[in-house]
């Protein structure tokens, strides 16, 4: 039965924060979901290209992990335990352990923190500090780390670090892979300024960054300057720390968007589709030796989501057990980088960004990316912007995306750009 949805949202209009953000553009009221697929109180149904920004890649409601919360409920089963020794998170370390540390040669220590990934950010950086008593921590242009204080300061974004109203200190900024202009080579450039005792830079705690730059516009990091950083921060006696919370668990075609750079980092923050279901859940891996917080030193009342453990063992064990998950990304990543390569012809000047199934254009203006995405949402697409401009179209399709919805999607995405492309021109004219 259709309705009127204006009542509805009227509600949120009212008394919801001016802070609500992806609302804005999807000005509607969805009522369930499954799959890669929303539907809203009109009935009328949506393809999700944004996956909770990344916090759905097994889609909405997948059904074993479903079932195995419910038979949690359903059997009285705790529903919140602190940090306390649970059935629930026995199974969730059990199952990342031999499916997911083992394979992979880490023998890192698992620390719950609070439910987002700031806080497993804030985490991270307090733990580099204590474990080598100095207060500096390397991070790069256009990376996103959370907007709270600590992570915050990490955070190069403008207009979120104005929310701060007040100094964010203990960082460094560097340019990233990139950045610069022509062939300047940043990694050496931070080389330079950590072997120079009168570049100005104080000895870091940590260097910290993401190997794909997800709220930055998809600046993607090669292996080879990753490693450089990793050789660096060992050099210098910093930890190195890669935040995988937007570009983790398969985003980027592997569990972890490192496995293939040939480095192993002392500090992973994972959050968002950690807990497979879209349920609150962060984590911190560091390696024993700086496993050295006391109890509770770092804590949260929320920091072990019982329900989050559930469904996150689900996952683990369904998507991770073999290599077959792998293939079906890499699979889907070839097709979204052939299908990005026809929007590319269409936007003169565009860049494909990414890597694996984080991928998006750069139509190096945030008026057309803002259009792309606004016509998709009229065609039944569900697809944001990212980078410092909001310029980057960004395709974060469920890992589990069905091929043919997959190319529906991809289809209408290719059909809103060449309408923007379109009105662009007509309007220049």
């Amino acid at each position: 039965m259709l309705t009127d949805t204006s009542a509805e949202i009227s509600v949120f209009k009212r008394r919801e924060s001016e802070a609500r953000s992806y609302c804005r553009g999807l000005d509607t009221v969805f009522t369930h979901a499954q799959g890669s697929e929303m539907t809203d109180e009109n009935g009328r149904t949506y393809i999700d290209f944004l996956a909770g920004c990344s916090s759905l890649n097994y889609g909405h409601n997948d059904p074993d992990m479903k079932a195995a919360l419910i038979e949690h409920i359903a059997g009285d089963g705790l529903a919140h335990g602190l940090d306390l020794h649970t059935d629930a998170k026995a199974g969730f370390l059990a199952a990342f352990e031999r499916h997911i540390l083992n394979p992979r040669n880490m023998d890192h220590k698992v620390m719950f923190t609070g439910p987002t990934g700031a806080n497993a950010v804030e985490a991270a950086m307090k733990l580099a500090r204590k474990v080598t008593g100095r207060t500096n921590i390397v991070a790069f242009t256009n990376g996103f780390h959370g907007v709270t204080m600590g992570a915050l300061a990490a955070t190069g974004n403008g207009y979120h670090r104005g929310g701060a109203g007040t100094t964010l200190n203990g960082v460094t900024r560097m340019p990233y892979e990139g950045y610069l202009s022509g062939d300047c080579d940043t990694a050496g450039l931070l080389e330079a300024m950590l072997a120079d005792k009168s570049s100005g830079m104080d000895a870091p705690a940590a260097i910290l960054l993401e190997t794909v730059q997800g709220e930055g516009g998809l600046n993607a990091a090669s292996a080879d300057w990753v490693r450089r950083v990793a050789d660096l921060a060992r050099e210098h006696g910093a930890l190195l720390i890669v935040d995988d919370i937007q570009a983790g668990c398969g985003r980027t075609g592997t569990f972890f968007s490192f496995e293939e750079m040939g480095f192993t980092p002392d500090i992973v923050t994972m959050a968002k589709s950690v807990s497979g279901f879209g349920l609150p859940m962060a984590l911190m891996l560091v390696r024993p030796e700086y496993d050295i917080f006391g109890p509770a030193e770092h804590n949260g009342t929320f920091r072990g989501n019982t329900h989050a453990f559930v469904t996150a063992r689900v996952a683990i064990e369904k998507f991770w057990s073999d290599d077959q998950f792998e293939q079906d990304i890499a699979a889907k990543a070839r097709l979204l980088t052939a299908v990005l390569g026809e929007m590319a012809e269409q936007v003169p000047g565009s860049e494909i960004k990414g890597r694996g199934m984080m991928q998006g254009l750069d139509v190096k203006s945030g008026e057309l990316a803002a259009d792309i995405c606004a016509r998709a949402y009229r065609k039944g697409l569900i697809i944001e912007t990212s980078g410092n401009e909001d310029q980057v179209v960004k395709v974060l399709a469920p890992l589990t995306t069905p091929d043919a919805l997959f190319r529906k999607g991809l289809t209408l995405l290719v059909e809103a750009t060449g309408d923007a492309t379109d009105n662009t021109q007509i309007a220049a004219e």
